[in-house]
């Protein structure tokens, strides 16, 4: 039986590592971890004595490099190492800084380097020398200075030489970098506090406790995978078990039989993630599996779907999953991740928005109504925690919206982290706003529009011209200049990139004007195959430099952009009306 203390009770616990040597101290020999190498096979375990042990033998190095106070990127692929890593930066007093390892193709690199640049580590971490075309990448943004430790090669006994260094609540621990514009990122400033008071929330509700088996899957490097998978069964002293990214999106079988296997009681992710399993998992696979001990099935990071929601629990309740252990959850790594989202015994809230009048859907803030037959059903993203305040508030007004209008979603509480890392301006705006009628503040402006509804939260869309599609967010600026980088004849300044939903899944579409105009009728099979190869360009591109594939590339010609398509938010009905051309995944429509 696990000797798991609750952190609630413990005084002395002031960052995540005094909770590491807590659970050092108390359950030295229980596995916390467990590593699904292939996504099936168990290839390595760490308890909390060699956890604790092994962090202490990088930050004894990160000392000896002086690197204290300093940023380390950690680079390991290897889902051990990095939890190893990241939390010897913590114990050494370092900024740990994750990050995916940059790739070979150079195109894929823009991200990193702009990270790198921004951070400026001081040291990089990596289980083994790392190679070349990596460190040649990462040292043209962060400088010769910087000095590479290869844990593999650090001594055993390294630990001892480790000198606990004095760290406040209120000090760095991380910076988690949001996914979004390449030209620009923003590191988020996460304190220790913010990290206690936010698994504190998720733990109260999910109901984490003695017992718990937590399964994950999500890249160690995001806010969902290491807040939620990570840290989250360390503060609450239970057992987690990891697989990679790639091995749950080759196989997603292979996630529910690590939760039937292990008899988890907790694992999820973005909605995508349950529809891959729908149209992946055949009914042959599904006799096998035993899900009844899944009592948190969390769904967040992108907008939850009813209708995934039902048939998920449909398509699997003979393996004996609950509809009731869906909970949808809304969080951003600003507000460390948890925003709101819990266990209800009523299960998933539903609401008609705009129906009777009972919610604006006319913009933020402006009172405007809609009728019964444009009601859209919106699934809640749970009720706030009683500490973390939620206002919704006009982003134009910056006046409090009336009950079940649509604003701006501005939130206040111990989990909201300190800022952007060294830009000052953006902080001020993001995570100092205030209401002035009231002198309320400071709030954290999170850019996302929703209402509340009998303390519900309702999440209704972007304010900001932002794609959100498997539970990462881009930017399509980013990617509309990709497209037209991608050949001579694609018309600068004349694409579009947005999201359509297709089958429950939000998928990316590109427009793009082609400098040439032709009569349709006089198309012929020799133009239609080097548009063909065109848009096949086009989505190698847009692969490489954005790890994203692409649903359809529709292609028009020049000066047709203008009278043919409305602003963006009208495009994606524009490009349904308009697929014509040689391909499913292309069209080259005429005037």
């Amino acid at each position: 039986m696990s000797k798991a203390t609750t952190i609630s009770n413990e005084v002395a616990i002031a960052t995540i590592v005094d909770v590491l040597r807590l659970r050092a101290e108390t359950q030295r020999d229980e596995i916390a971890y467990r590593f699904l190498a292939d996504g099936e096979e168990e290839r390595g375990t760490l308890t909390y004595g060699e956890l604790y042990s092994r962090a202490g033998q990088v930050a004894a190095e990160l000392q000896k490099q002086s690197a204290v106070g300093q940023r380390a990127l950690l680079l390991d692929s290897s889902e051990a190492d990095y939890i190893v890593t990241f939390f010897g930066c913590l114990c050494a007093g370092v900024i740990a800084v994750p990050i995916y390892a940059p790739r070979l193709n150079k195109k894929g690199n823009a991200r990193v380097e702009s990270v790198v640049a921004d951070a400026q580590p001081s040291v990089v971490l990596t289980a083994g020398a790392g190679s070349p075309a990596v460190r040649d990448v990462i040292t043209a943004s962060a400088g010769e200075h910087v000095k590479w430790i290869d844990t593999n090669a650090l001594p055993v006994d390294g630990d001892e030489l480790w000198t606990p260094p004095t760290v406040r609540g209120t000090d760095i621990a991380f910076l988690q970098y949001t996914s979004g514009s390449t030209a620009a990122p923003k590191g988020v400033m996460v304190s220790h506090a913010n990290i206690l008071d936010n698994e504190r929330m998720i733990q109260n509700a999910f109901d984490t406790k003695p017992g718990s088996v937590i399964v994950g899957w999500l890249p160690l490097y995001h806010d969902m995978g290491l807040i939620g998978n990570v840290l989250q069964p360390l503060y609450a002293g239970v057992p987690c078990i990891l697989m990679s990214p790639v091995a749950f999106l080759q196989r997603p079988l292979r996630w529910l039989q690590a939760i039937s296997r292990y008899q988890a009681t907790t694992s999820g992710g973005p909605n995508f993630a349950y529809e891959l399993c729908m149209r992946k998992i055949r009914p042959e696979d599904r006799s096998g599996l035993d899900l009844s001990s899944w009592r948190v099935a969390f769904n967040g990071a992108e907008p939850v779907r009813l209708e995934t929601v039902n048939r998920f629990a449909a398509q699997f309740a003979d393996c004996g999953f609950r509809r009731e252990a869906f909970v949808p959850c809304y969080g951003l790594a600003e507000a460390t991740l948890f925003v709101s989202g819990g266990l209800d015994p009523n299960g998933v809230t539903t609401v008609n928005h705009g129906a009777n009048g009972n919610s604006n859907n006319g913009g933020p803030g402006n009172g405007a109504k809609i009728s019964q037959k444009q009601g859209k059903l919106l699934v809640a993203c749970g009720r706030p925690p009683v500490e973390q305040a939620v206002r919704i508030v006009s982003p134009d007004s910056l006046r409090q919206c009336s009950a079940g209008d649509v604003g701006e979603i501005w939130i206040s509480g111990p989990s909201v982290a300190q800022g952007y890392w060294r830009k000052a301006k953006e902080t001020e705006e993001t995570f100092n706003a205030r209401i002035p009628e009231i002198d309320e503040g400071p709030f954290l402006r999170t850019g996302d529009l929703g209402f509340l509804k009998d303390g519900h939260l309702f999440i209704t869309g972007r304010l900001k011209d932002l794609l959100i599609i498997r539970g990462q967010n881009y930017y399509p600026q980013d990617i509309e200049l990709t497209v037209e980088q991608s050949h001579p004849i694609l018309q600068p300044g004349s694409g579009a990139a947005f999201s359509v939903e297709i089958e429950g899944e939000e998928r990316l579409v590109v427009v793009q004007e082609v400098a040439v105009r032709k009569d349709p009728e006089s198309i012929v099979q020799s133009d239609l195959d080097e548009l063909d190869a065109l848009i096949k360009l086009i989505s190698r591109n847009i692969v490489a430099g954005h790890e994203l594939q692409a649903f359809a590339i529709v292609l028009i010609p020049r000066a047709s952009f203008a009278k043919t398509f409305q602003p963006r938010v009208g495009w994606a009905r524009t490009v349904r009306a308009g697929f014509v051309g040689s391909a499913g995944n292309f069209a080259y429509p005429g005037n």
